[in-house]
């Protein structure tokens, strides 16, 4: 399965690591964002949170948790009980790798600073895959989005059903999910109704989780169908970032989905080869480094 203007170089990602593996900063507890993502994580993982164990967690007042409290009932994402929250349950009930609770460090700072480029007020695709989701995770624990003036802060378009079922609890978000046929193996939807609703749409932005990608070769995945309907988002798309971990470059998979030309931007992590970099640099891809 797919795991998929300006230089964002100076961009700081945020930390979305749960608060009881490593302190967190001043300046992390006082962003509202840090926090919306650590609750979230910490929910995902217990199913309930009280006021009192949430304050000790994130190292903040009782006052600050029982405000991020109403904001993230607000938005329907948690159903406030005395003295704390539970989970949504739909947004709960997905497998965990598809949760992004933070185990893979790499992946939650690709999510993190991709999830920093997608603009407010546009239409961004989302593909499915680990990395994808998180990114979409991070997307919609964004606290400008959820306090944008205009509605919706966004319109995400997906073929992943896991990102759909999460961002339809954001009131704020709009939320096109693609019809087709469902792969129980990736939660994505394939084939030609998919192919038939995506032709009708545009997309400023495309979030793209891949299996391998190389200079040459360029983006691919394992399953053909999944190919088929990612170079179609990509074709349908103004700009193109691949989210994908480090170990995904330099490698082909068994289905092409769009060559290197198609992209526009790389998210990987730190541990990219530095050559490889140049090398899609030279290319004209921007690559960014997580």
């Amino acid at each position: 399965m797919s795991d998929t203007d300006q230089k964002p170089a100076t961009i700081e990602p945020a930390t979305s690591e749960p608060a009881d593996e490593q302190p967190a900063s001043e300046e992390q507890r006082s962003d509202k964002a840090w926090r919306m993502r650590t609750l979230l994580d910490l929910l995902a993982q217990r199913g309930r949170l009280s006021v009192t164990e949430a304050t000790a967690e994130l190292d903040v007042s009782e006052a600050t948790i029982r405000r991020d409290f109403g904001s993230l009932a607000k938005q329907q994402l948690v159903t406030r009980t005395h003295g704390g929250v539970v989970a949504a349950s739909v947004a709960y009930d997905l497998p965990v790798r598809y949760r992004g609770g933070g185990d893979d460090g790499a992946k939650e700072r690709i999510a993190t600073l991709a999830s920093t480029l997608v603009k407010p007020g546009g239409v961004v695709g989302f593909n499915g895959g680990t990395t994808t989701s998180m990114t979409a995770r991070h997307v919609a624990a964004r606290a400008d989005l959820a306090e944008y003036s205009d509605q919706p802060a966004l319109t995400v378009v997906t073929n992943a059903l896991n990102i759909a079922t999460e961002m339809v609890l954001r009131p704020h978000i709009r939320t096109v999910s693609l019809g087709g046929v469902a792969r129980p193996q990736s939660y994505e939807v394939i084939g030609p109704l998919a192919h038939q609703v995506l032709r009708e749409l545009w997309l400023d932005q495309l979030m793209l989780g891949v299996d391998a990608l190389a200079v040459e070769g360029g983006a691919s995945c394992h399953h053909e169908g999944e190919a088929s309907i990612n170079a179609l988002m990509v074709e349908r798309a103004e700009e193109v970032t691949i989210v994908a971990g480090s170990e995904k470059l330099g490698r082909r998979s068994f289905a092409r989905i769009c060559d290197t030309s198609a992209v526009h931007r790389i998210v990987t992590d730190t541990d990219a080869d530095p050559k490889m970099v140049a090398d899609f640099r030279t290319r004209g891809v921007e690559v960014v480094l997580a």
